[in-house]
């Protein structure tokens, strides 16, 4: 009896951590055209109400420029470890940028949104340009944006 105890217990202990990991989700972000400089792109996760809780990917590597991606500028507050090693260049208009990144188990169908936030140098910048519910339902989907972005959608790996 004790010998099954500790395998039970032992079973536990290694299948809980699996149940907090990250699985990859492929993103998908294509920009209309435009007359303009590379787009600067924020993608991040917030709760229901908008409030952020995490970056996934920003495009555009001067982060002088980051300010007016405001919503995600305002819910990171720019520090550092928020985004480092989750970016790369500016996207030119008309291209697509396809990136996977690791997300937390936790994030997917508990009521978190996906969000984009966009900026053109003189051009207009679109705070929630983009908004679409983490969930396995709407993975797939392609969701609109407002302003630069003709098409956003993910994949669950």
């Amino acid at each position: 009896m004790k010998k099954t105890a500790t395998i039970l217990a032992l079973t536990a202990l290694l299948t809980l951590p699996s149940l907090a990991q990250a699985k990859p989700v492929t993103l998908t972000t294509e920009l209309n055209g435009y007359n303009g400089d590379g787009a600067y792109v924020a993608i991040y996760l917030t709760d229901a109400n908008g409030k952020y809780q995490d970056t996934l990917w920003v495009a555009g590597g001067k982060s002088k420029y980051y300010k007016h991606l405001r919503d995600w500028a305002r819910g990171s507050g720019l520090k550092a470890a928020t985004y480092d090693g989750k970016t790369g260049a500016s996207l030119a208009s008309g291209n697509t940028l396809t990136t996977t990144v690791e997300v937390a188990d936790k994030w997917l169908d508990a009521g978190y949104q996906l969000r984009i936030d966009t900026a053109v140098e003189d051009l207009r910048e679109h705070r929630a340009e983009v908004i679409a519910p983490f969930t396995r339902a709407n993975a797939g989907q392609v969701t609109s944006g407002k302003g630069y972005v003709k098409s956003f959608s993910y994949q669950l790996q």
